[in-house]
């Protein structure tokens, strides 16, 4: 019994270190870290875009959270942006990041592409814009209808030829809308580090690290870039 108990009690004095370190540490260290200046609240359309976004489980195939370390040296080689900071997500809630990526990492999509007119053809049928995309079609986010059913203000979707049939034209309902509204909001191009603090980072690095020479021990890590990302 005696042993028992001892074993007990190691095992949660073990889990109370290990929270303490890994979540409550953090979060205090955290809890307070701004928005960065450039950063903009969603608006209402974006907030219903991200709900879609979760909704459809997007975030099983994609990340939100390019790095500098490990595989993700290669995100920046690929244009996926600057490494992702705590402040980045102060108004997600919660934040996206994601554990898989099955598809590109969607930190900033909407620098790589801006275009809503790509968004809504690429969520309608992926393949018709990357080839051998395992991406689904979300076409229940659309409507298919003929010319004269299309309504004044509908927003029609310009699709490759071959696509759908002539006759068929594809109109966007209003949660395709919004889910593009939200992909176009990720953008995270400010910089994240004061002047002072910048030029400390290019103290700290390697001889021919701060004037952008590649890091030798990293060139085997490069991977091409994916054709185009996926939502």
């Amino acid at each position: 019994m005696e042993n028992e108990l001892k074993l007990v009690s190691g095992a949660m004095v073990t889990l109370s270190l290990a929270t303490a370190a890994m979540i409550v540490v953090p979060f205090l260290q955290l809890k307070d870290d701004p928005a960065p200046p450039a950063l903009k609240p969603y608006t209402s359309q974006e907030l219903r875009g991200r709900a879609v976004y979760m909704a459809n489980g997007c975030i099983a195939c994609h990340t939100q959270q390019p790095s500098t370390t490990g595989a993700g040296i290669a995100d920046a080689r690929r244009g996926w942006g600057r490494a992702s900071v705590a402040g980045d997500y102060h108004y997600d809630a919660p934040p996206l990041l994601g554990t898989m990526r099955t598809g590109p990492d969607l930190f900033n999509i909407g620098v790589r592409q801006p275009s809503a007119d790509w968004h809504l053809g690429h969520l309608f049928q992926p393949r018709a814009y990357v080839a051998g995309s395992n991406m689904p079609a979300y076409r229940f986010l659309f409507e298919i209808k003929n010319e004269q059913t299309v309504a004044k203000g509908e927003r029609v979707v310009t699709l490759p030829p071959g696509t759908v049939s002539l006759s068929e034209i594809v109109v966007a309902k209003p949660e395709a809308l919004d889910l593009v509204a939200y992909l176009q909001s990720l953008k995270r191009e400010y910089p994240v580090l004061t002047p002072a603090q910048a030029e400390a980072v290019i103290r700290l690095l390697p001889p021919g690290r701060a004037t952008g020479a590649p890091d030798p021990s990293t060139e085997a890590q490069k991977t091409d870039a994916p054709a185009a990302a996926k939502p």
